[in-house]
């Protein structure tokens, strides 16, 4: 059957099935795309006529693609990625030095390597334009797939099944025991100093609660004490105005170990490596502000690696040379 969707389809028709897909919503997608509800139907409707299918099916909550459906909405995310890839051209040919970079980041990365890098960027390339978006692994990649963001920033997880993505590690994201400098715990260095400590711990996603409740177990401390808390700010706070201890990948504290603020304790027992860095597509180059931007990362990754002494291990644990901040080999 032919549908000559090559003739017929319009970009509003695909801004119709992206919104609704993003928001299941008729009320949201039509708020979303400056149109009124019936506006909206009518657009759907058109689409549905188009493709000869049923895109979209109505239940009391809203609205859900069928498999039809699902199929228009990967092929709208990707022409309306081509799109605003070729606009951003155009403008970077029309102001040179200009250009966006979207970048995807997982939450240690965001609160961690990520401020540094984007401080560089901003410094070296003024005129370009950042868009970040936050949000898990599994929720960034289909994002990546279809040329909604150009890279991913973080932890890196050797995928189940081969998933067609690029992955360079550049760094080590160590779970580690923070204290504030001058802290007791400093000089005692023992797990029964540890033990003595109240625990402030961040509530991040379910894999790294694991893994620092596992590594809480390995040093004999009780995961069910500790207090709790989502905001990063919090928990600096109380790292830096109390006695409390707090067990975390280390970067999410970056500039305070930097600034000398905070310190690593030692720990008694060894860290599981922990592999963080970048994921590209395959199909696709970089645009050169995502050139630009990696540029920066591997500058701030140095700088990182110079100024905080055994901060930046390799998987064996060993202490890193400066310049091995080159990305290594993925999972």
């Amino acid at each position: 059957m032919r549908r000559f969707l090559d003739q017929r389809l319009k970009l509003n028709l695909l801004r119709v099935a992206d919104a609704l897909e993003t928001h299941r919503s008729l009320l949201k997608a039509a708020a979303v795309l400056g149109v009124g509800q019936p506006a909206l139907t009518r657009s759907l409707q058109e689409l549905e006529a188009v493709t000869g299918e049923r895109l979209f099916e109505r239940h009391p909550r809203g609205v859900r693609p069928t498999a039809a459906g699902l199929v228009m909405v990967r092929l709208a995310r990707r022409i309306l990625a081509e799109t605003r890839r070729a606009e951003e051209e155009l403008d970077r040919l029309a102001s040179p030095g200009a250009g966006s970079v979207a970048v995807g980041a997982l939450p240690v990365a965001s609160v961690g390597v990520l401020p540094g890098a984007l401080i560089r960027l901003r410094a070296a390339h003024p005129a370009l334009q950042i868009r970040i978006q936050q949000g898990r692994m599994e929720d960034l990649l289909p994002a990546l797939a279809a040329g909604e963001i150009d890279l991913i920033l973080g932890r890196l997880y050797a995928p189940a099944v081969a998933d067609g993505f690029q992955r360079e590690a550049l760094w080590e994201e160590p779970i580690s025991i923070l204290a504030r400098a001058g802290h007791p715990v400093l000089a005692a260095l023992s797990a029964e100093a540890l033990r003595r400590c109240e625990l402030v711990l961040p509530t991040i996603s379910q894999r790294v609660g694991q893994e620092i409740d596992a590594l809480l177990g390995a040093l004999g401390l009780s995961p069910a004490l500790p207090m709790r808390s989502s905001s990063y700010g919090f928990i600096r706070e109380m790292l830096l105005a109390t006695d409390m201890v707090s067990v975390m990948p280390r970067l999410m504290m970056a500039g305070d170990l930097l600034r000398g603020t905070l310190r690593v304790v030692p720990l008694p027992v060894p860290a599981p490596p922990r592999p963080a860095g970048l994921v590209l597509p395959r199909d696709r180059p970089l645009p050169a502000a995502g050139l630009a931007f990696v540029a920066a990362l591997r500058a701030h990754l140095a700088e990182l690696d110079a100024a905080m002494p055994a901060a930046m291990p390799d998987a064996d644990g060993k202490r890193r040379r400066s310049d091995r901040t080159r990305p290594r080999g993925g999972g």
